[in-house]
């Protein structure tokens, strides 16, 4: 891979923070090529522990030792080696279908989302519990055949949560598909929380190969390292969710290709994944190159990752 770099800084803009932890409306990141013709995206999530753009913009030009950032350097090397070819990643590949991102308690998204097809929804948890609860509880009674996914980006306590499950009817725990980062992980808060409740759990920030206290191994290719983390889950018997990092489209799609490899490499490993995140920024050319906000993801057109028209058109700037 070439050793010449350029990148384009974007700015995604949401009309609410996307999670727990963030209240940001404007998330910054970088689309980042080399000379071979590859492209990258890096978007840190400081407040989820990442580093901060200016410091992965160094390490870029560096030692290139943060996660993300080799991340970056991997999709770069594969897409490049398409582009040269020239070949589309996603031809003959099946994608696994996603579940519905709603960012908060949105009545119309989730109307919006069940319109679209979608069977199962990620909720992001943890700024009101009451209020969270009291969405759910009208979003289970319209919508019965749901199954929900609860994200609170380890911003939940464990004692705090499994009150607030055992509050809710049984049959309405059981269209809990799992929690995902309950609470910063502990072997033995997260065994115990399991125990109370029989809710499953998915292990997200913390993902490593020794997680054996969760049901469930998410694996977001932009920072972790798929085929790793995969091979641990199948060991323990986990299901694997790959989800995008809420990221440009461009990460969107290099996030959809590593689950369409995984899930031909470890046949029945990979259940639903969250790979249709684009709905949640405001529309531009990237985000319309990606299709209507369906369960099926769209590959855009073009070599490698796709967007070739759009790419090209970028005024790059050289990396020093």
């Amino acid at each position: 891979m070439s050793t010449l770099l350029w990148y384009w800084h974007y700015r995604l803009k949401s009309p609410r923070g996307l999670n727990a932890r963030s209240s940001r409306g404007e998330i910054e990141g970088i689309l980042v090529k080399d000379a071979d013709g590859g492209h990258a995206c890096i978007q840190p999530w400081t407040e989820l522990g990442d580093p901060s753009l200016q410091k992965c913009l160094d390490d870029l030009g560096g030692a290139r030792r943060w996660p993300i950032v080799r991340r970056a350097l991997r999709c770069m090397e594969m897409d490049g080696a398409a582009r040269s070819l020239p070949d589309p990643l996603f031809d003959e590949l099946d994608v696994p279908q996603s579940h519905a991102t709603l960012a908060g308690c949105d009545v119309a998204m989730l109307e919006q989302a069940v319109a679209a097809g979608f069977t199962t929804i990620k909720l992001k948890c943890g700024r009101d519990l009451a209020r969270e609860r009291e969405f759910l509880a009208g979003a289970f009674a319209s919508h019965p055949a749901l199954k929900w996914r609860l994200d609170f980006n380890e911003a939940g306590e464990a004692d705090e949560l499994a009150a607030w499950l055992a509050s809710l009817a049984i049959e309405d725990r059981m269209r809990i598909d799992f929690l995902e980062d309950p609470c910063p992980f502990s072997e033995a808060k997260w065994r115990d929380l399991f125990l109370k409740t029989r809710v499953p759990l998915a292990v997200d920030r913390e993902a490593a190969p020794h997680r054996a206290d969760a049901q469930h191994m998410v694996i977001k290719p932009a920072v972790d390292e798929p085929w790793l983390l995969a091979e641990a889950a199948q060991g323990f018997g986990q299901r694997v969710v790959v989800t995008s990092y809420m990221d440009h489209p461009l990460g969107q799609a290099f996030a959809a290709w590593e689950a369409g490899r995984l899930a031909l490499q470890f046949p029945g490993l990979v259940g639903l994944c969250g790979l249709q995140t684009h709905h949640l920024f405001e529309p531009d050319a990237f985000t319309e190159a990606l299709g209507p906000w369906t369960p099926d993801f769209h590959a855009p057109p073009g070599n490698g990752l796709g967007f070739d028209d759009l790419l090209g058109k970028l005024p790059w700037k050289r990396l020093a």
